[in-house]
């Protein structure tokens, strides 16, 4: 079913079935006729606030819901984010999306009060996505309760769910895979979504709500498959937001657990692709998204329902990757002889690590580089993390290391550096002096 607002949608199915559970967390349930009611509540308060802009701290929970399907409604510009990130970095957000206020735990957000911009001009409602929390290089994706209801459309028509099914949500709100995979997937289906209960019992909250569906990023699934927490009623994962190896897809099968691998980006909504065959790789083109490929294996997407309008207070940086109403995603990939989609690798500057963040490449190597004097070095993605490759000799590996340490503790576990690859060859460089970074990962793939 095609839905144009998150209203709509939740009144087609409060009609439909009133009193079938829309949303659970814990022993919390509300029915989609009940929700519905606390969304319109919650819009015409807004609405009389008269707020242009709300800076939503996303924690999971079902208020969090409420308020995110309906400020859009009430044409409040809503800016989705982390409440885990650090400060200095939601400052720095809340500064770029122009937020005039903010929703969430109380002493986090008199902690960020300061960031605030006054802005009297309510908008059309739009939804702000950023494309990456880890650096202070991301941006903000402009999307729109059509958008997203039209990426959520295009997932249900590839990947029906059932009003009986019950869909759990453990991956954050603030990204859109988890906004648009881990929640509207299953409203616009009818189905129920239960929320996660948070961090702690994301090893029992299978146990706890006996899901047939679920969405995952890979480092997650990793975890899950390792304390061995899938319930038996689990019938269908949705993977995305970052590369799975093959052993953990295999061992979801070998769980006769059906599994389809997702590609998409926060650009598009969400999704432009999904695996629905034997092979979790061979992805089906979304149907209201066209996707063709530049003469380097560039990915190009045409999603007219699906697009964001652009990144917002960049127009540069949006003209640069959409031109004429085409994605130039930076992603490469092929098309096979049934029309299929194969992603094969990021021609960007953005290295994707398994738990769905980004590390923007400049940057990173640039710190490593100051670490280690200026040494001529690149950054690939080898075993779902991140490695150097630097021009040295063994007799140098030890020193190399004693240098990184300290960087290495500044940094995010998943983000450090474990592997170093030492070649006396200068690396590989374009004509414009470059290094050719992905010429480097396949060189260094298989050892």
């Amino acid at each position: 079913m095609r839905f144009h607002s998150f209203s709509g949608m939740l009144t087609h199915w409060a009609g439909l079935t009133p009193d079938a559970p829309a949303l659970r967390q814990g022993e919390q349930e509300l029915t989609f006729s009940r929700l519905l009611q606390r969304v319109s509540t919650r819009e015409a308060e807004l609405r009389e606030q008269g707020l242009a802009s709300l800076g939503v701290l996303c924690d999971g929970s079902a208020e969090c819901v409420v308020t995110l399907l309906a400020a859009p409604g009430a044409g409040v510009r809503t800016v989705l984010l982390d409440e885990t990130a650090d400060p200095s970095h939601l400052r720095e957000m809340i500064a770029a999306a122009r937020v005039g206020a903010l929703w969430g735990d109380g002493e986090l957000r008199e902690e960020l009060e300061s960031a605030l911009t006054r802005d009297d001009v309510p908008g059309p409602g739009e939804m702000l996505f950023f494309t990456s929390g880890t650096t202070r290089r991301a941006k903000s994706a402009v999307l729109t309760q059509q958008s997203l209801c039209a990426s959520a459309f295009n997932g249900g028509a590839l990947l029906p769910l059932r009003p009986e099914d019950t869909l759990l949500c453990l991956l954050p709100l603030n990204h859109v895979f988890g906004f648009v995979c881990g929640l509207l997937w299953g409203l616009s289906c009818g189905a129920c979504v239960a929320l996660g209960r948070g961090p702690r019992h994301y090893f029992d909250d299978f146990a706890y709500y006996r899901p047939t569906a679920v969405s995952l990023v890979p480092a997650l699934l990793a975890a899950l498959l390792k304390g061995n927490c899938l319930d038996p009623e689990l019938r269908l994962a949705l993977i995305g937001a970052g590369d799975c190896p093959a052993p953990l897809l295999n061992a979801l099968r070998a769980k006769r657990i059906r599994v389809s691998f997702g590609y998409g980006l926060t650009e598009t909504s969400s999704g432009v692709a999904l695996s629905l065959g034997e092979d979790p790789l061979a992805m089906t083109v979304c149907p209201d998204d066209r996707i063709t490929l530049a003469e380097d294996g560039e990915i190009l997407i045409q999603a007219p329902t699906c697009m964001m309008q652009g990144y917002f207070g960049q127009p540069e940086e949006t003209a640069r990757v959409l031109r004429s109403g085409v994605l130039h995603t930076g992603d490469l990939g092929r098309l096979d002889e049934n029309g299929l989609l194969h992603v094969t690798g990021r021609k960007k500057e953005i290295l994707v690590l398994p738990d769905g963040t980004k590390l923007f490449l400049p940057e990173y190597e640039q710190a490593l580089q100051a670490a280690l004097g200026g040494r001529e070095l690149t950054v690939i993605l080898h075993r779902n993390a991140p490695a150097l490759v630097a021009r040295g000799t063994e007799a140098e590996r030890a020193e190399l290391s004693a240098r990184l340490a300290p960087l290495n503790q500044t940094l995010p576990r998943g983000q450090q550096i474990k592997t170093i690859f030492l070649t006396p060859s200068p690396l590989p460089r374009t004509a414009t002096g470059k290094i050719k970074r992905w010429e480097v990962a396949q060189a260094y793939d298989e050892k």
